[in-house]
């Protein structure tokens, strides 16, 4: 596994929506390079950026017309391998977004692959043998697209119906037009992809976050042939480009690490119970404390066993995906959230604007983003015009700005002390300096019950083999987002306060009893 990654706190960009530079109001690759001291000053030193590929747009550049050619509207291909120089120039890392599963229909494969004449790339994507064969049950295959080309034959879809599935092969081939994994085709689909990240790698990318990335194989029960795909990508990228990071967006941390990856998310999909603690109708880290982490912290135990080790599971504060943090929790609430992502194992993610407490905003759909585009607003720098975004009429920008009197600002939020961005900062300062809060430090669950708080885990220092280190650091969290005050047994002896929230510096640990006030966190180096 890649040694940075051991250090790393990212920060997703949605380039869209971060700085506009050309006053077109979208978002572009030299606005984030402007930005880079800003985003190290945060103290995350490594980027994950949404598509920046050639699209149409149809789903926010999730729908890939050229992997290998970034959309003008973004810049250049130059641009982006500046954006790479400037980033390890302060010792940070990129990630790009790779989507493997589907392109557009616009994609120049699809286009020769709906030829009626055979051709090189007519297995490129899972099509049937008949414009009236459907595709049928298939697990994979979201729906089909049909009647669009002169080839007679209908063409599976993984997600909106301009986004036709790539052929990595069935799994399970029950008909005469579905691919064995190992067809000739599908092969040449796999050495695709390959070529892709290569194309980027040698540019000076650092990895890859991979868009349902469980997607590849059709017919694939348990997803064993999706594994053994990643698999021998993973071999091809040990061997050529060893130091490449590869994330998934698959939510099941067993399978993605087993395939290949370095991490895998925990998500708003899948088993995490991911939402239980931030988005739903009873957060966990709200202050009411009617929510419940148990079935969380069992699912990851449950997946820590399973991947201690071989891999690492991510928390994000949010994503492109999701309603932002904001709509569920508040600024004093988000604070509890982030000492929890900011103390746990792995790599956290930091969305854009979720260090300001940017809201979710009740907005018209852009580019098949529906109610996903609520969290894509372009980000809050200043009181200036559109709020420091664009010089563009405010009618011209991507999408929308909150336009409270109240909207949060970076420039607000850096001139107060008191502020959640200077508690984000402070907590990845903390992580950063004390071992075992680090992504591959040993965490045991010393306290979570059913509908109760507080939350209370152990983590531990560990070498570079994943051992333990004998009388290495040890820090114990608790978290208790509830307005009430809690007491629990707690058999652990403090040395010294690390990190306090709220009244959490009246927190106490003594004679076997944790005593914390409401909406409070603190953690405590052990002794001994």
């Amino acid at each position: 596994m890649s040694s940075w990654l051991d250090d790393a706190v990212f920060y997703e960009i949605y380039p869209q929506s971060f700085l506009d530079t050309n006053s077109d109001g979208i978002g572009d690759l030299p606005g984030i390079i402007a930005r880079l001291d800003y985003v190290r000053e945060l103290g995350c030193n490594a980027l994950w950026l949404n598509p920046c590929f050639v699209s149409p747009f149809g789903d926010a550049g999730y729908d890939v017309a050229d992997y290998c050619q970034v959309a003008p509207r973004y810049g250049t291909n130059d641009d982006l391998v500046r954006l790479f120089d400037e980033a390890h120039a302060r010792g940070m890392h990129v990630l790009l977004d790779l989507v493997p599963g589907h392109t557009s229909i616009e994609h120049p494969w699809f286009r020769e692959s709906a030829k009626a004449a055979p051709n090189e790339l007519s297995g490129r994507y899972v099509w049937t043998d008949s414009v009236w064969t459907p595709v049928g049950d298939v697990s994979g295959v979201n729906g089909v697209l049909r009647g669009v080309s002169e080839r007679d034959g209908a063409v599976a879809v993984n997600f909106y119906a301009f986004q036709p599935s790539l052929n990595y092969g069935f799994a399970e081939v029950t008909e005469p037009w579905q691919s064995a994994m190992d067809a000739p085709e599908a092969l040449a689909t796999r050495q695709a992809m390959k070529d892709v990240m290569a194309f980027w790698l040698e540019r000076g990318c650092d990895g890859f976050r991979c868009d349902m990335a469980g997607s590849l194989v059709k017919n694939d029960p348990g997803q064993e042939g999706t594994i053994k795909v990643w698999q021998d990508i993973r071999a091809f990228l040990d061997d050529a480009y060893p130091e490449a990071v590869l994330i998934s967006e698959w939510g099941e941390p067993d399978k993605t690490i087993r395939a290949g990856f370095h991490m895998d998310f925990l998500l708003q999909f899948g088993t995490s119970h991911y939402l239980d603690l931030f988005r739903c109708e009873h957060p966990w880290f709200a202050r009411e404390g009617a929510g419940d982490a148990s079935a969380f912290v069992a699912t990851y135990q449950r997946n820590l066993d399973l991947t201690d080790g071989r891999g690492l599971m991510c928390i994000p504060s949010g994503n492109h995906d999701m309603e932002r943090l904001r709509r569920f929790l508040d600024p004093e609430e988000m604070k509890l959230a982030f000492a929890f992502i900011m103390s746990m194992p792995g790599c956290p993610f930091v969305y854009y604007g979720d260090e300001i407490g940017m809201r979710h905003l009740d907005v018209t759909s852009v580019e098949g983003g529906y109610i996903r585009t609520g969290a894509r607003s372009p980000m809050q720098w200043g009181a200036g015009g559109n709020l420091g975004f664009s010089n563009a009429p405010a009618s011209e920008l991507y999408i929308r700005q909150d336009d409270a009197p109240d909207a949060p600002t970076v420039e607000a939020e850096m001139a107060d002390e008191g502020s959640l961005w200077h508690e984000v900062r402070r907590l990845i300062a903390v992580r950063r300096a004390n071992p075992a809060l680090g992504a591959k430090g040993a965490i045991e669950f010393a306290c979570c019950e059913q509908g109760a708080y507080p939350l209370v885990y152990v983590r531990s220092e560990r070498d570079a083999s994943g051992t333990v280190v004998p009388g290495g650091q040890r820090v114990l969290v608790a978290l208790n987002p509830a307005a009430r005050p809690v007491e629990i047994p707690c058999p652990y002896e403090p040395a010294r306060v690390l990190y306090a929230l709220g009244s959490g510096e009246e927190c106490q640990l003594t004679d076997g009893r944790l005593r914390m006030p409401g909406a409070s966190a603190v953690f405590f180096e052990l002794a001994g």
